[in-house]
């Protein structure tokens, strides 16, 4: 990928959440399986994410949607960060550090007062950003249950 500015902004049109969905459905089958949570939440981000009072962060290189993480709201002043992907040809350039910061400002910005999220052991370099940015693990039992058979790392940030 050529050096280009990178630019952070919400879901803004059918594009972006086209590139939301084929984002994701290409990581996860890459590392997993797609389940039917994922499909809920892909088939229409603006319906499960952003009409629910989320957030859907896209990164942009120019035109090309390169990147995208969600926020999930999940009770007051608690949102559930889901979703990050960043496209093969940009992975190792700083794109996932840049989403998840944006992430958290926003969700600074919006009042929220903690972030949570689910993970799996095997995404090392996932694990190593989220705990480089200030989540702590905590034991399953500390979110609701999971629906995602994959999940087996889950991570708490507060934001206070």
């Amino acid at each position: 990928m050529t050096t280009q500015t990178i630019t952070i902004a919400p879901l803004q049109d059918e594009a972006d959440a086209v590139a939301f969905r084929t984002l994701n459905e290409a990581w996860i089958t890459e590392h997993f399986a797609l389940e039917d949570a994922d499909r809920a939440v892909l088939a229409d981000p603006q319906r499960a994410i952003v009409d629910q009072g989320g957030t859907v962060l896209i990164a942009h290189a120019g035109e090309q949607r390169v990147g995208c993480v969600a926020l999930l709201r999940v009770g007051d002043g608690l949102a559930e960060l889901v979703k990050m992907s960043v496209a093969p040809e940009a992975r190792g350039s700083g794109i996932g550090r840049m989403l998840m910061t944006a992430a958290i400002d926003h969700a600074r910005e919006q009042g929220l007062t903690k972030l949570m999220l689910e993970s799996n052991k095997s995404l090392t370099p996932a694990v190593r950003l989220y705990e480089s940015v200030g989540f702590r693990h905590v034991p399953a039992s500390a979110h609701a249950p999971t629906p995602y058979s994959r999940a087996d790392v889950f991570m708490d940030l507060d934001l206070v």
